[in-house]
């Protein structure tokens, strides 16, 4: 993953040769480069995201034929690529920790405490691939990313730009921009199951919303090919730039029998990080 600078500079030549190489042009006379110009500028622009440091998601997941059908959340991230991820059902927490290098996640057990485990080999390069706050497009020759175009889709009656985002690691993902507003609408990603079975990941965003200036999807639906129903995350409030201190990213600490029940109530209340809006 982390590579010494002149392999870096050299993978980055080699990314910047493949986007020239493919530089193909729409049916309207479009490249690459300027779909995703058009999506950065639609998002709110570059300068406006390079401001926000920590960004806060409060919500709630909804599961087709699930026990309990509305799941409450809370996403919390920070640059570079620190992300942490609760679920509450009831009176139990699990919780997703990456502080950029390592992951870990946590779940009960069977007799009710935390069961705490790192990420599996797939989990960490997910994670580390995972492009953050931004997300790929954004200033993505900086970050060694190849975007090439694949072709023009309709997706759910919109016409759109199928983009092929090659990503330091030589994971490839197909992105899909809508032609009219330029935002993104569709991601896809290659996943493997427990037992080894390979499928594809489809995330739809919807619902863009404009929150200090920039456009962020509130409603998000994710789902495989062999799911019968998606997994819809609905954000019922964003934070930009709230205070967040490193150590809600990192390994947590065992947690008592006693105490067991204070912690999930500090862990998942919103408010420790600042007002979401």
């Amino acid at each position: 993953m982390f590579m010494k600078r002149i392999a870096v500079w050299m993978l980055a030549g080699c990314f910047s040769a493949l986007v020239c190489a493919n530089e193909t042009v729409s049916p309207k006379g479009l490249t690459p480069a300027q779909i995703v110009e058009k999506n950065v500028a639609a998002r709110g622009g570059l300068e406006a995201w390079r401001k926000i440091q920590t960004m806060v998601w409060v919500g709630h997941i909804e599961r087709a034929h699930a026990t309990a059908p509305s799941l409450p959340f809370v996403l919390e991230m920070k640059r570079p690529n620190k992300t942490r991820f609760e679920i509450k059902a009831q009176t139990q927490m699990t919780e997703r920790r990456f502080d950029g290098t390592q992951g870990w996640k946590q779940r009960p057990s069977k007799n009710g405490m935390p069961e705490l485990q790192p990420y599996t080999d797939q989990e960490l390069s997910f994670a580390r691939d995972a492009q953050g706050i931004d997300g790929p497009l954004l200033d993505y020759q900086a970050k060694g990313i190849a975007v090439a175009l694949d072709g023009v889709d309709e997706i759910e009656g919109h016409k759109a730009y199928r983009l092929n985002v090659k990503l330091p690691s030589g994971v490839s993902h197909s992105v899909w921009i809508d032609a009219q507003t330029f935002l993104d609408i569709k991601y896809d990603r290659e996943s493997r199951s427990a037992l080894g079975q390979s499928n594809t990941v489809s995330v739809f965003y919807r619902n863009y919303r404009t929150i200090e200036g920039v456009q962020i999807p509130f409603t998000i639906e994710t789902g495989t090919d062999t799911a019968k129903a998606a997994d819809k995350m609905v954000i019922d409030k964003i934070s930009l730039n709230p205070p967040l201190e490193d150590q809600i990213f990192a390994k947590p600490k065992p947690i008592r029998q006693g105490r067991h029940n204070a912690a999930l109530i500090d862990a998942t209340s919103p408010l420790r990080s600042g007002d979401a809006r």
